[in-house]
């Protein structure tokens, strides 16, 4: 029999950690934002893969980046179709284009969701989900 005053809490979705990305989880859980570095290209990319979405090559490392971006798009989310973000509501899911280049779809944190735009210079920041922590964005102050 169930406690009916013990509230159900849904787990957030937690990536799937592959070779291919285990690095870019590795330095999250050191709150450092590392990606994909195409030394053909010398182009960083995200999302993680085994080689470069511009030129096809695989000679690629890993570098950190700032962590410092601005606000490209954004939408206000009232309605969360997935049952572990309903507390959560209203929450901001935007795009960040890094200072480096790459794009990265993400949350923004830590701010009233009305005073989000673009063009707004974010930071990373990193949410603790399990024993992983997940690249978020909040306002630079």
């Amino acid at each position: 029999m169930s406690d009916s005053s013990t509230t159900n809490v849904v787990a957030k979705p937690q990536p799937q950690i592959s070779p291919g990305t285990e690095p870019f989880w590795e330095h999250a859980k050191q709150e450092e934002l590392f990606l994909p570095f195409c030394e053909a290209c010398q182009k960083p990319f995200y999302y993680p893969r085994r080689w470069c979405p511009g030129c096809f090559s695989q000679n690629l490392s890993w570098r950190k980046m700032t962590g410092k971006g601005r606000v490209y798009s954004f939408s206000v989310i009232h309605q969360s179709p997935l049952p572990s973000y309903q507390q959560e509501v209203p929450y901001v899911l935007a795009i960040i284009e890094l200072d480096e280049g790459p794009r990265m779809m993400t949350n923004v944190l830590d701010c009233d969701v009305n005073t989000v735009h673009v063009e707004m210079v974010v930071e990373v920041t990193f949410q603790v989900r399990g024993d992983i922590k997940i690249p978020q964005f909040r306002p630079c102050n």
